[in-house]
């Protein structure tokens, strides 16, 4: 990967986003884009559209760039602060975290708190902790203090920095799904630095995945692609207690992960293997019998059913502040995605004969 791209997604993953509050990514995401896009626009919803402007058939590379957060729903008399989730939680990670709260007055850093385990009852320590029993301490006294800073409904994200763990190993929260926002940018940046496709291209950064596919339905509904290929991450089965069986062998460094199933047109999938072929990238396949969970559910319904393809890059520790992934991964992503769109007829057919 171009130290270009890898501080950019550095860039991208720093901000907090949570689901309904993606301005801060949003805004770097098209800022970025706007370096080498024909067009680079928002909608009401607050999804982000970058284009490369031609005269074939529209293509959609869609990533969410929204992330799981929390909000603060009562604020008690002493100053701590009670939240619930935006998205599916994992409780258990919370605990002992610290958390970046989107405040109306000013962004603040607090810690989660729960009690000691010194003052617990021998029942208490064998039960799991939820979140409606741990609250975040900002070190205000009273709630009037509090309230000089943060208001009920005022979002936030696991404060937890970029890691990189090797040249190509890195970790960080927000990664589901930073990076699918970034793969589809760098996907249209292949795509504007070599020859140029015939097809007219919109990367989008969509917004409210985690809560309800929401912004997938809104973009969607608003290009009307011929064809769209959805990034998002999907569970690398490569350690341990990992279920292999039920998911596949999906390894970090194992490039693109094609999904097979309910929401994929068999068509897209097909030219998505034959792509990465021809461009010697290798690549897994996730079979989804049901839901694939992703965008792609709601895309492949709008207008009659848009084709649509998945291109999933493994990741460990999903819904987790230490999220982990392979950026040469990334980059294998955004190359076959960029090879499949080069590769388009004119006027491609998807009807099923």
């Amino acid at each position: 990967m171009q130290e270009h791209s890898r501080a950019f997604l550095e860039r991208l993953l720093a901000t907090a986003s949570p689901s309904g509050f993606e301005t801060e990514a949003a805004r770097a995401w098209r800022e970025e884009a706007e370096s080498f896009a024909d067009e680079v626009s928002v909608d009401n919803k607050g999804n982000s559209y970058a284009r490369l402007r031609g005269e074939g058939p529209r293509v959609m590379i869609e990533g969410h760039i929204d992330e799981i957060g929390v909000m603060i729903t009562h604020i008690d008399d002493d100053g701590f602060l009670w939240i619930n989730g935006i998205g599916g939680w994992d409780d258990q990670v919370l605990v002992g975290q610290r958390v970046r709260l989107l405040g109306t007055h000013e962004t603040v850093v607090g810690v989660i708190g729960k009690k000691p385990i010194h003052q617990m009852e021998a029942e208490e320590r064998s039960k799991v902790s939820r979140m409606r029993s741990l609250w975040v301490d900002i070190g205000a006294s009273s709630a009037e203090e509090a309230r000089k800073k943060v208001e009920i409904g005022d979002p936030g994200v696991i404060e937890q920095p970029y890691l990189a763990l090797s040249d190509d190993l890195i970790a960080c929260r927000g990664i589901d799904n930073r990076i699918g926002a970034f793969i589809a940018l760098e996907a249209l940046r292949k795509l504007a630095d070599g020859e140029r496709p015939a097809a007219d291209v919109w990367a989008v950064a969509a917004v409210q995945e985690e809560v309800g596919l929401y912004g997938a339905r809104t973009s969607a509904y608003t290009l009307k692609p011929d064809v769209a290929i959805v990034i998002d991450v999907t569970h690398a089965t490569d350690h341990p207690d990992a279920n292999v069986r039920g998911l596949g062998k999906i390894r970090l460094g194992g490039g693109p992960v094609f999904g097979r199933g309910n929401a994929v047109h068999p068509a897209i999938y097909e030219q998505l293997v034959s792509a990465a072929k021809a461009e010697d990238i290798p690549f897994a396949i996730e079979g989804l019998p049901g839901r694939s969970g992703t965008d792609a559910d709601a895309i492949a319904r709008e207008h009659g059913g848009i084709p649509t393809g998945l291109v999933s890059i493994a990741n460990r520790y999903m819904h987790s502040p230490s999220e982990m992934v392979s950026l040469t991964d990334a980059d294998n992503c955004a190359r076959v995605i960029a090879a499949f769109t080069r590769r388009l007829s004119p006027a491609p057919d998807y009807r099923r004969h």
